[in-house]
């Protein structure tokens, strides 16, 4: 398997050391954090980075960290992650493998995250022949639909209740989005992504 997935302008990598405390901001963030149940220090948002790190050496995929090719901008070109990664076993619909993404705010609207996503399906749906792919996010959260619109996915008007949060919570009801090997290989979405 690839060490690195490129696109015309993004690349899909392995997490450097570097790339932990813009991650930490990230997570520190309440724009970033909008649709989590809270905010993360920096302990828990590295602990995250070493386990994503970690994942990609054992398996050759995971939440990939996700840089700009043109990192003349910026002199750290991290942006955020993107990527495949199974789903809690507590999960309804587990054992499955999902797609999920998560950017600096700065890079928000300029069609990174749908970019980074069609690489991360391709490779799930080549690389690893996997039959489908789910995604889920708090109802609440447009924004992230229209990503998983974007890439194919379709809602399966199957809502749950995230079962780490309270069913109380404002972010708990969730909807679940998926697309299979075969609607993937049947569709015919350019590689548009504003």
């Amino acid at each position: 398997m690839t060490n690195v997935i490129e696109t015309d302008r993004l690349y899909l990598k392995q997490w450097q050391t570097s790339d932990f405390a813009i991650f930490a901001e990230m997570n520190a963030d309440p724009e970033v954090m909008q649709y989590f149940p809270k905010l993360l220090s920096t302990t828990v948002s590295n602990t995250i980075a070493k386990k994503c790190q970690q994942l990609i050496g054992d398996n050759g995929w995971g939440f990939w960290a996700v840089s700009l090719k043109d990192g003349s901008k910026n002199r750290n070109n991290f942006i955020g992650f993107v990527g495949l990664n199974d789903t809690h076993a507590d999960m309804s619909f587990a054992p499955a493998v999902e797609i999920a993404w998560r950017l600096r705010k700065e890079y928000w609207g300029q069609g990174y995250a749908t970019e980074a996503a069609h690489a991360a399906l391709q490779f799930a749906f080549t690389e690893l022949a996997l039959d489908d792919i789910v995604s889920f996010t708090a109802v609440i959260n447009q924004r992230s639909q229209l990503i998983m619109e974007r890439i194919g996915m379709t809602n399966t008007q199957q809502d749950f209740y995230h079962p780490m949060l309270d069913p109380n919570h404002l972010l708990a009801e969730h909807v679940l989005y998926k697309i299979t090997r075969q609607q993937w290989q049947d569709s015919d979405i350019t590689q548009s992504y504003i």
